[in-house]
């Protein structure tokens, strides 16, 4: 089976990579699609290689971008635009539906090089919010944009634009009709290039049966995302307020920077006691300068994935 030969790498890794284990990479790369509680016996083998086949095309996307000398934006775009277009992931396609049976998408860019940022918060109408989060950060004097306002930027930007539509799947309108399921589905991506820059991204449809307006982390830089090539890149999934109330991913790069712990560390203690302490659910991904890549969750699973030059990818879920 193609992923035994990935096992032992991925025992080793656990919910993070070995820190000297091997010289620094030329470049890295991780993504995220959503941690929350599943109980693996209930997840088939079929539906774990679906989520996995998925998750391998994203970290495609992306690493061959970066080991063809292309930027970390680069990746991280191309990486999350193959998880907003799968109705897979909570973000773009599979975006959940509010109290009011609506689509409401967040997104958000940060790059660890120039300290810039971008997001989108309550768009119902862009293809891809990712993309119009890059443009406010690159073509904009702005950091955030929400509701119509970001929707006519992105449109005046050349944009895509799609009808409410695009962005049904029935599976998340029978979790709506049902009023049952509160998945944490949002997707990420974490990318340092050849030139040494680190940028972070998140995207996300947010709670489901959340009271239309609501904004979680994955649009706000510091709660959600964050990008420092002094310290780190993260990004963001779970239960937004309390990630919101705690800075989460600043959180990590602050402790870094200001108590000089390694990316393991802080985010061990972010995740593991921190958030914790007030029942609060969810994860991280993240790399720092030396392509340390962490990928720390405090539920029982998170889609995650990774690769690097100097390691193949590996996929996983518990």
């Amino acid at each position: 089976m193609r992923y035994l030969s990935l096992l032992l790498v991925f025992l080793l890794a656990c919910h993070t990579t070995p820190k000297e284990s091997m010289s620094k990479p030329e470049w890295a790369i991780v993504i995220h699609g959503g941690a929350g509680n599943i109980d693996a016996s209930n997840f088939s083998e079929e539906r774990q290689m679906e989520y996995k086949t998925k998750l391998e095309e994203a970290i495609q996307a992306g690493s061959s971008i970066l080991e063809k000398g292309g930027t970390s934006l680069e990746a991280v775009e191309a990486s999350i635009h193959i998880l907003e277009n799968s109705p897979l992931f909570n973000a773009g396609k599979g975006a959940v539906f509010n109290a009011h049976g609506q689509n409401e998408m967040d997104a958000s860019i940060m790059d660890g090089g120039s300290g810039k940022a971008g997001a989108v918060a309550g768009v119902r109408h862009i293809k891809n919010p990712i993309s119009a989060a890059i443009a406010v950060m690159e073509q904009s004097p702005h950091v955030l944009l929400i509701g119509e306002g970001a929707e006519v930027f992105a449109h005046d930007k050349g944009l895509e634009i799609v009808d409410t539509s695009w962005f049904y799947t029935e599976k998340r309108w029978q979790s709506y009709q049902k009023m049952k399921e509160n998945k944490h589905g949002t997707v990420g991506c974490v990318a340092l290039d050849q030139q040494g820059n680190i940028v972070a991204g998140t995207s996300t449809g947010g709670m489901t049966l959340k009271m239309p307006g609501r904004v979680g982390d994955s649009p706000i830089i510091g709660a959600g995302t964050y990008a420092d090539n002094a310290t780190c890149g993260i990004s963001a999934t779970g239960h937004g307020e309390f990630f919101i109330r705690n800075v989460v991913a600043y959180d990590v790069a602050a402790i870094m920077k200001y108590q000089g712990k390694s990316i393991e560390e802080a985010a061990e203690w972010v995740i593991q006691d921190k958030l914790k302490s007030q029942n609060a659910e969810g994860g991280i991904i993240g790399l720092d300068a030396h392509g340390n890549i962490i990928m720390e969750f405090n539920t029982t699973a998170m889609f995650r994935a990774f690769k690097s030059s100097k390691q193949s990818a590996v996929m996983a879920i518990f």
